[in-house]
């Protein structure tokens, strides 16, 4: 990466910023200090908790933030629900607190609104179909208080649809995930479709008429993790209009640190930590474990090449950026925290990205899957009511 290609990218970025489609801030205030925000004040520089604050945001020029409301999967029920709630809530307290940087956005015109005052647009998106407890009212509910995506699954099979790191359960979608697609489509949801099973995401596609995103993954040709997308899937998105958002979690996309990593889960799970868990005392067991064990690391380097097969496959009206900060204890070098993301750019300048196909990955494509999603959803009101099925009805 040149000075000159950097300067560039910060400049495309001041016009075309960054729409990220998933950062986990909410739960590591969770976890961290059970949402105690003077004691994670984002106004000032995070970088020994956090990998987000409100100068790095802006330095690494984001214009727009998917706020993710993950609860963990092995909540299940109203625990999940009430958890999904908590998270919402301390989304509402941060753009209530700092509303100088951050405009609350339902809507693609919201997002264009928030660029043109200067403000980062965010959005929110919960990760996993179990924070709906498998009903369609709380679906809706979700989307009533500022739900703008569910990943359809996070790391463990739902009742009704597969995730991509479990064993095959109903074999992608029950008839009931179905009718959370299209639920999803008459509301206006976007569909999200990472984490699912490749069986998942293929039968979304059939099932949707509206775009769909992958919030937060990268290309399974180029590092061979059931968390990527196939290539046949990533064909299909411009049939469908939908983006594919690549991540920066290094065990998704450098094939050498799959192995390290699920040595590295072993560690933490052996130690009595949650394997995804990013506490202090959890990270000295990492650290630990990192010593003895020398992490493979990935770069910018590295992401950028899932960006240039995801182009040839997709297409550039079909990517976008999904970084997962604060949801992984560990970041690609040059891309630690959310003040990295001119290096990507900066490394796609020197790869020959145009300043067009630039703002589509940054900026234009996630706004437009939005815009699509509203269009459609305003077609499907205009000719059915919301849907009162259950799983029982429907998958018996």
């Amino acid at each position: 990466m040149t000075s000159a290609s950097w300067e560039a990218a910060r400049e495309l970025l001041r016009e075309f910023p960054v729409v990220d489609g998933h950062n986990d801030l909410p739960w590591a205030l969770r976890e961290q200090v059970r949402y105690d925000l003077d004691a994670r004040d984002i106004a000032t520089h995070q970088g020994a908790h956090l990998h987000t604050d409100l100068p790095r945001l802006r330095e690494g020029g984001v214009g727009a933030q998917y706020w993710s409301v993950y609860v963990r999967s092995d909540y299940a029920g109203d625990k999940a629900v009430s958890a999904t709630l908590e998270q919402i809530d301390c989304v509402r307290q941060l753009l209530a607190r700092y509303p100088a940087d951050l405009r609350p956005a339902l809507t693609a015109a919201d997002m264009q609104a928030a660029r043109a005052e200067g403000r980062i647009a965010s959005l929110i998106g919960a990760e996993g179909g179990h924070s709906i407890a498998d009903s369609l009212a709380t679906l809706r509910s979700l989307y009533v208080l500022g739900v703008r995506y569910l990943t359809l699954t996070h790391n463990d099979n739902i009742a009704w649809a597969d995730s991509a790191t479990d064993e095959p359960g109903v074999g992608g979608l029950s008839a009931f995930g179905r009718e959370v697609v299209r639920e999803m489509n008459r509301e206006g949801m976007l569909v999200d479709l990472s984490h699912v099973a490749a069986t998942t995401m293929r039968d979304a596609l059939d099932a949707t008429s509206a775009p769909v995103i992958f919030s937060h993954s990268s290309s399974r040709a180029v590092c061979d993790h059931p968390r990527n997308i196939p290539d046949d899937v990533l064909e299909r998105l411009p049939g469908n209009g939908g983006v594919a958002m690549v991540t920066f979690v290094p065990k998704f996309v450098l094939q050498v640190a799959v192995d390290w990593t699920a040595e590295a889960d072993a560690n933490m799970r052996a130690h009595g930590f949650h394997h995804l868990d990013t506490t202090a005392e959890a990270m000295k067991v990492h650290r630990a474990f990192e010593e003895s064990n020398p992490r493979p690391v990935a770069t910018v380097s590295t992401v950028a090449d899932h960006l240039d097969h995801m182009r040839e496959v997709a297409g550039i009206d079909h990517l976008g950026i999904g970084g997962d900060y604060d949801g992984t204890a560990f970041t690609p070098d040059g891309l630690n925290d959310v003040s990295g993301y001119p290096n990507l750019i900066a490394e796609l300048l020197d790869r020959g990205w145009s300043k067009p196909d630039l703002a589509k990955l940054t900026w234009q494509n996630a706004v437009r899957v939005l815009g699509a999603a509203e269009d459609v959803a305003r077609e499907l009101r205009a000719t059915r009511g919301p849907s009162n099925a259950t799983i029982e009805e429907l998958d018996g």
